[in-house]
């Protein structure tokens, strides 16, 4: 099953690959001899100047129309020191919350009438700084990224920073002043240990990736902070880091059952991870919520749909573009001032898998 974001992002990619590859092109020769008139005459008319009478920058237009002539846009765009075009790079289109993000940005640009390249850096910081470089190297007006490495990505997105506009989101890398915009982690997981607690848990496990950048730091850090402000406990082992993925979610909730200590909840970093734990918690006969609660965070259209559907932490998507996009647009117009770090309150969604 593939969503509407994954479709369009994939179609960014494509028009990007292909653009101009097979259609004859028509030039401003075309024009000049459809409309009987030099070229000199066909770029003053189609640019707007003073000098061209109206009957002749009509019969222009005309001409190009019936030609099918859109001009040289990228020259155009260089002559008003713009593209309005905007890269943004994500660790992959295949995650579901990615998607879910690069449709709320590719949104936020459209009302701001600028337009996406989309590059998936596929969690490999080689791979992403050649996406950086390469959009520079296309003039956009700027790029939204989210890093895949806390450090390995440093020095890619500080380059890049250095060159236009940039724009952190969801991940950040420390020591490149740029803005930053994202989800507050740390509250996230107050909300899910809270709501535990609530439940009666007085033990909890937490399953996440390795902490390669600020996001599974951060969710890692809340845990143990909101486990011990509430007197939950988290025995030896029951941190359990491998990546953002279902089947891993499945290899760590296999672990906890084998280890013959299943906590009373198990906390996970995102809802692949949850889907997996769930998944193999059914296979093995025990009961989600009856034995254990479980918990996902980031609230994919999926969550929603497992069996049972899954208690996780909604991130505010469409704000997060929306005010990535508001900061990139200030940048662009050279508002001086001091980097920006804004952390969006997360909310918590209740459903069947915590009861």
């Amino acid at each position: 099953m593939r969503s509407l974001g994954v479709s369009r992002a994939i179609d960014y990619i494509h028009v990007a690959s292909t653009e101009g590859s097979a259609v004859p092109r028509v030039t401003i020769r075309d024009v000049a001899a459809r409309a009987q008139v030099s070229t000199a005459t066909v770029s003053r008319a189609l640019s707007g100047a003073r000098r061209v009478s109206p009957d002749v920058v009509q019969q222009v237009r005309r001409a190009a129309e019936d030609l099918g002539y859109s001009g040289n846009g990228i020259a155009s765009a260089l002559r008003r020191s713009r593209t309005d075009t905007v890269g943004m790079v994500v660790p992959s289109i295949a995650n579901p919350f990615f998607t879910s993000l690069v449709e709320s940005v590719e949104h936020a640009l459209q009302q701001a009438g600028r337009q996406l390249f989309l590059c998936s850096s596929r969690s490999d910081p080689d791979l992403e700084a050649q996406r950086v470089r390469s959009l520079v190297a296309r003039q956009v007006d700027g790029i939204v990224i989210s890093p895949v490495h806390g450090t390995d990505s440093t020095e890619a997105v500080g380059w890049a920073a250095a060159e236009l506009p940039l724009v952190q989101v969801d991940r950040y890398v420390r020591g490149v002043p740029t803005d930053w915009v994202g989800v507050d982690d740390d509250a996230g997981l107050g909300l899910v240990v809270e709501h535990l607690a609530a439940r009666g848990v007085r033990s909890a496990a937490f399953v996440s990736s390795q902490l390669t950048n600020s996001s599974t730091e951060l969710r890692l850090a809340g845990f143990r902070r909101h486990t011990e402000r509430l007197g939950i406990a988290v025995g030896r082992g029951s941190v359990l880091l491998g990546e953002y993925s279902i089947d891993w979610g499945r290899k760590a909730a296999a672990a906890l059952l084998g280890s013959g200590r299943l906590p009373d909840a198990v906390v996970c970093a995102d809802d692949l991870i949850a889907l997996g734990v769930l998944q193999t918690c059914s296979e093995a006969g025990v009961a989600v919520p009856g034995e254990v609660l479980v918990t996902g965070f980031d609230d994919i259209p999926f969550s929603a749909l497992s069996a049972p559907p899954l208690t996780t932490v909604r991130q505010p998507q469409e704000l997060i573009a929306a005010e990535a996009v508001r900061l990139l647009q200030q940048a662009l117009g050279r508002v001086p001032g001091e980097p920006a770090r804004v952390a969006l309150p997360p909310s918590l969604v209740v459903r069947a898998s915590t009861g």
